[in-house]
């Protein structure tokens, strides 16, 4: 069976202002009536965060389809603090990464061929995304026209991003459209929303 995560990384925020804007938004969440304040960490595997918010009464105001009234979602949790994303399971890397300078793609797992990262590609992005996560900067090179970006500017495939704050909806129904859209809003930033299981 396994438990199912629907997340929404803001790609933008920086880690000083993450904090704040997790509180503002629990704080939005809870007056909408989305989550409440109770704690539990039951069916949360966000690390290292091990508690999350238990769901409101309006949680179904945030999900595409909640005809289904057996359904009882999990909590939300709330993740503060530079760090990589990645959805689905069993790969700790992204598959594609876009350069921000000339757009071109650097294809880092070959798809269908291979299902693993080539190292050699990879190892410049994960040594700035490192550099990253430990001092807020970290930039990589694009093989093709030579510039270096910051790991925040490259452009990831959808199963992957990198952010200093992500919110995980554990076990709930689909998120609607309009509902990360609305999310994305009141952060004040642009988003990546993936899923996966554990």
């Amino acid at each position: 069976m396994g438990d199912y995560f629907e997340r929404i990384v803001d790609v933008e925020v920086t880690g000083e202002e993450a904090g704040p804007l997790a509180e503002r938004m629990v704080d939005w969440m809870v007056a909408e009536g989305l989550i409440t304040r109770e704690l539990s960490g039951d069916g949360v595997f966000s690390h290292p965060v091990t508690e999350g918010y238990v769901p409101g009464p309006n949680w179904p105001r945030a999900v595409a389809d909640s005809s289904n009234p057996d359904w009882v979602p999990g909590p939300v949790a709330v993740i503060v603090g530079r760090d990589h994303y990645v959805g689905g399971q069993g790969v700790d890397s992204a598959s594609r990464a876009f350069c921000p300078r000339c757009q071109s793609e650097t294809v880092i797992i070959n798809y269908p061929e291979e299902f693993e990262a080539d190292d050699e590609v990879w190892q410049p992005f994960e040594d700035a995304i490192a550099a990253w996560k430990e001092t807020g900067e970290g930039s990589a090179p694009c093989s093709t026209c030579g510039a270096s970006a910051p790991v925040t500017q490259w452009q990831w495939d959808p199963e992957f991003a990198v952010g200093a704050l992500a919110f995980d909806f554990w076990d709930w129904p689909e998120l609607s459209a309009n509902f990360c859209e609305t999310f994305s809003r009141q952060l004040g930033h642009r988003t990546v929303e993936h899923g996966g299981k554990v």
